[in-house]
C-alpha cells in the first residue's frame, strides 16, 4: 500500500499537488480528479522531488487547462442546488422547529437550526440506505445469494465495492442520483457476493438482475464524478 501522499504548492497555476509514490508505478502521471480533489501526480518510489517538480513545470499548461474544466466545488448552504434523486433542488431555509429535511416541489426544505450541509449530508445518507438496502436483498435473494453487512462512506474512487465475507460498502452520494444508477450499483454489488471478478460470469449476472446496466452505469461515468463536487462543510462523512 502506499505512503500517505505529500503535496506540492505551485505558484503558477496557484495550486495543490497531491503525490503519490506507487511501487507498481514506472513513469510519472498527473490527473485531475473530476471530483473536485486536488489534482494528483503519481510516481515511482526511486523518483526524486527535483523530478517532479520539472514534470509538473513542463506540464504546467496541460494542468491549468484540466483544473480550467474541472467542475468548481459547490457549497451545500441555502439557495444552492443540490441534486436528489436525480433532480436538482434548490435548498431553502425555513423558520420554525427544527424537523427532518423534506422535498417540496422543486425544492428541499431545511427547516430549523443547525448547519445546512451536515444536515442534508445525514438526511441523503439515510436516504441512500433506505434505498440500498431493499435493492441488494433483493438482488441477492435472486441470487441465492446474501449480504453480510451494509455500510456507507463517501468514497471518492467507486460507487460500491463488495469483499471476499459479503461486507458491502456504498457511497451515500448514490442518493444523489438518479434511482435506476443506485439501483444497478445495488445489482453490480450484489453480483459479486457470486462473482469476485468481473469476467463474463459477473456481467451475465448483472444483465439478469438489470437488463439496462449499460445506460446506467455510462451515467454514473458520464455524470457522477460531478456529484463529488458538492461540499457538505463538517458532515464527516
Amino acid at each position: 500500500m502506499p505512503g500517505a501522499p505529500l503535496r506540492i504548492r505551485l505558484d503558477d497555476p496557484e495550486t495543490e499537488v497531491e503525490i503519490r509514490r506507487a511501487p507498481r508505478a514506472r513513469r510519472i502521471t498527473l490527473t485531475v480528479p473530476q471530483t473536485g480533489a486536488p489534482p494528483r501526480l503519481t510516481a515511482p518510489p526511486g523518483a526524486m522531488e527535483g523530478e517532479l517538480r520539472l514534470f509538473l513545470l513542463r506540464h504546467s499548461d496541460w494542468l491549468r487547462e484540466a483544473l480550467a474544466r474541472a467542475p468548481a466545488p459547490s457549497p451545500v448552504r441555502p439557495g444552492a442546488a443540490l441534486p436528489v434523486g436525480g433532480r436538482l433542488l434548490t435548498i431553502e431555509a425555513a423558520p420554525g422547529p427544527r424537523r427532518a429535511p423534506r422535498i417540496e416541489g422543486d425544492r428541499v426544505i431545511l427547516q430549523g437550526r443547525g448547519e445546512a450541509g451536515p444536515r442534508l449530508a445525514a438526511w441523503l445518507k439515510e436516504r441512500a440506505r433506505a434505498a440500498l438496502l431493499p435493492a441488494v436483498e433483493d438482488c441477492a435473494a435472486a441470487l441465492g445469494a446474501r449480504a453480510r453487512s451494509l455500510t456507507l462512506r463517501d468514497q471518492k474512487g467507486r460507487w460500491g465495492s463488495c469483499t471476499g465475507r459479503g461486507d458491502l460498502s456504498f457511497s451515500w452520494r448514490l442518493a444523489m442520483a438518479p434511482p435506476s444508477a443506485l439501483d444497478y450499483v445495488a445489482a453490480h454489488e450484489a453480483a459479486h457476493l457470486v462473482e469476485m471478478n468481473h469476467g463474463p460470469r459477473f456481467w451475465a449476472l448483472v444483465e439478469r438482475l438489470r437488463p439496462g446496466w449499460r445506460r446506467e452505469r455510462d451515467w454514473l461515468k458520464r455524470e457522477g464524478p460531478a456529484l463529488h463536487r458538492y461540499r457538505f462543510e463538517g458532515e464527516g462523512a
